[in-house]
């Protein structure tokens, strides 16, 4: 750990609101203060400062930036690799922004002028008896969690396959926490795995529980599993540690094992051997119930599930447990028997709302298929109806198919579902008549159409699969005003292709792998190079009003492709930018950029170097600039010695990841 002194005005404001804070309980954060990842455990991504409001953002500046490797820059090493993808989110708490750099360890620096005060070098024994630095334990986490208990104050993160806890005033580390300061996360699962562990999203405290998702296997891993293709992969099982002492509490089986509830869902012992099932998004918790809600991805494999016969849970559901025991309280399965990798990919937003005069303590959980499932967080129960549908059952060579789908009544959709020739863009009828011939070379139908079988009629080249394989919505989420009950929900429409073929792989064992994924022809392109051969918005933030269960409004984000050769003699208006985005709400507006350029299934034309200003209200732009990469992460907001600053990640190819600090003259 290195500790970098500080100017004495800022050291001595920052001892003083130390001083006060540790007086505080856990559950009162400080006002203007961001000390999770969604601002507050609930995940809201919402604030209520409003120093910056529509009358005022149009003075908005950059105000300063820092490198997302701000140790190397601060130790002078030019030659330094500095990350092209920075999806980061940072803390600030008592007077400090803590960050988790491009070397995957921790920096906390001053929040009003982004300069590094500490940061987390561990060392390690050389032989010989001498010291010697590390190697970088990995990329960024997409956050930290912030721990205290009114005497002791920590971060806790994940570096690398490691967990572990650093004072937050000094950035040293805890020799009782865990073995030597940390926790080897790629230890412990219950079936042997080849090494490493992998999880972008950041920890969870609730009731001084440490609550870890992840999964085992090394990074590259999320590549290669589709064309290697085994059945046997061990499960992400989600694990519960002592906030103080590492210690671990408990595992909670996302794969049932016998006895457990649920295994009578994986038919044929296909719980023995099946894995994933993990949490790979970020979590949400409430301290006053003692829960935490876990949004659970799909099995292996995410296109074909011969091999995992029966509705398999808690795969593709919401799972509330016990944060200090971590017993289940309830679950709800979004997805019978997952084939279309329909993961939940974000954190659930906790909201208070008033339904029909009575007061409800829910849970709002957005998807990759355009719904959003809202549940009563104490029991489970839907807040509105959620009814089981008949759905189309397909004829690939071993497959289980789940006769029915669940489908919320309220709110509805807010992205396009499947495909008719009704979604097909109507620029022009000759665009229209070009974007037919384009889908009919597809299997494509309503939400959860099963996919063809290869080289049939049926088949084609492939199913279009809509909303695609990144949603819908992803990882950064959505945002809520609590005030209001109203959710503000970023998506992109996009489609993919999905071609099931057999394994070339050596090691595959199960039948059928998806052909295209993570190729560039997965995309179902538009007519003359246009990104989409559907109608626009193919990017939008919309505004549901969870009161109600209705959409108050939906705009586009971005201008899209209204300039392509196609269209710019048409005077359209703004079609939407497709782009991995996270809102920022405050008291009178959500702010949201267009997302970085450099990231995995990255939808065709997608991200954008824009940021933008919304009145909540009415979905109006109030203001808009264009930063130097696209915004890649969720931003934040918080009040340092008397001035509002909006801190944002940004990255971009050819354009070194940073930081940056926007706020009023």
């Amino acid at each position: 750990m290195t500790r970098v002194a500080r100017l004495g005005g800022v050291v001595v404001v920052a001892a003083a609101i130390g001083s006060v804070f540790l007086l505080r309980p856990q559950a009162a954060p400080v006002l203007g203060d961001w000390p999770a990842y969604g601002g507050s455990k609930a995940g809201t991504k919402y604030s209520p400062l409003d120093q910056i409001n529509k009358d005022t953002v149009r003075n908005l500046r950059v105000v300063w930036r820092q490198s997302a490797t701000p140790q190397a820059v601060r130790q002078g090493r030019s030659d330094a690799p500095v990350p092209l993808s920075y999806e980061h989110t940072p803390l600030m708490v008592d007077g400090l922004l803590y960050i988790s750099t491009g070397y995957g360890t921790v920096a906390a620096l001053d929040p009003t002028t982004g300069e590094v005060v500490w940061f987390d070098s561990p060392v390690a024994a050389a032989p010989g008896g001498s010291s010697e630095r590390q190697p970088p334990r990995g990329p960024s986490s997409r956050s930290l969690a912030y721990w205290t208990d009114g005497k002791d104050a920590r971060i806790i993160a994940i570096t690398g396959q490691y967990l572990v806890a650093l004072n937050a005033a000094t950035g040293r580390r805890y020799p009782s926490f865990g073995q030597n300061g940390e926790i080897d996360l790629a230890k412990g699962y219950r079936r042997v795995t080849e090494g490493g562990y992998r999880w972008s999203g950041p920890p969870l405290v609730i009731r001084d529980v440490i609550i870890v998702g992840g999964l085992p296997g090394g990074a590259t891993d999320i590549v290669t599993e589709t064309a290697r293709a085994k059945r046997e992969t061990p499960p992400g099982d989600i694990r519960g540690f002592d906030v103080r002492t590492g210690r671990l509490l408990w595992t909670f089986h996302t794969i049932p094992e016998p006895g457990e509830f649920g295994n009578d869902t994986w038919l044929n012992d296909s719980w023995s051997y099946s894995g994933n099932t993990g949490v790979w998004a970020s979590m949400s918790g409430d301290e006053e119930l003692g829960y935490v809600y876990l949004p659970i991805e799909t099995p292996t494999g995410d296109y074909y599930g011969g091999t995992r016969h029966g509705s398999n849970l808690f795969a593709e559901s919401i799972v509330c447990l016990e944060a200090r025991t971590g017993k289940r309280a309830w679950h709800f399965q979004a997805v019978h028997h997952g084939i279309w990798d329909y993961d939940f990919p974000a954190p659930p937003v906790l909201a208070d709302i008033t339904v029909s005069g009575r007061r409800i303590k829910a849970v709002a959980q957005i998807s990759k298929q355009s719904f959003v499932y809202v549940l009563d967080r104490v029991t489970g129960q839907p807040v509105w109806p959620i009814v089981e549908r008949p759905v189309a059952k397909g004829d690939v060579p071993g497959e289980w198919y789940a006769p029915t789908q669940p489908f919320p009544t309220k709110p509805p959709a807010y992205e396009q579902q499947g495909v008719s020739v009704d979604d097909l863009m109507d620029f022009t009828p000759e665009l229209r008549q070009e974007a037919l011939q384009i889908v009919n070379q597809y299997k494509y139908g309503p939400l959860f159409t099963p996919f063809g079988v290869p080289g049939t009629a049926d088949g084609k080249k492939g199913t279009i699969l809509m909303p695609s394989s990144i949603g819908g919505s992803n990882w950064p989420g959505a945002g809520l005003d609590p005030e209001t009950g109203i959710l503000y929900v970023p998506s992109v429409k996009s489609a993919d292709v999905v071609e099931l073929v057999k394994s070339t792989h050596p090691e595959s064992n199960i039948p059928l792998v998806r052909r295209n994924a993570f190729l560039p022809e997965m995309w179902v392109l538009g007519p003359r190079g246009l990104p989409s051969p559907f109608k626009p918005p193919y990017g939008r933030l919309s505004a549901i009003d969870l009161n109600k269960g209705e959409i108050l409004w939906a705009v586009p984000n971005g201008n899209g492709p209204r300039d392509h050769p196609a269209l710019k003699d048409l005077k359209l208006p703004p079609l939407g930018q497709g782009g991995r985005v996270g809102p920022l709400v405050t008291k009178s507006l959500v702010f949201l950029g267009e997302g970085g350029d450099f990231t995995v299934h990255l939808p065709p034309g997608g991200g954008g170097k824009m940021l933008r200003a919304y009145d909540k209200a009415t979905g109006r732009v109030v203001w808009e600039t264009e930063l130097g990469g696209g915004n890649s992460a969720p931003p934040i907001t918080y009040m340092a010695r008397g001035k509002q600053y909006i801190v944002l990640a940004v990255a971009w190819k050819g354009y070194p990841a940073e930081l940056v600090a926007l706020a009023l003259p």
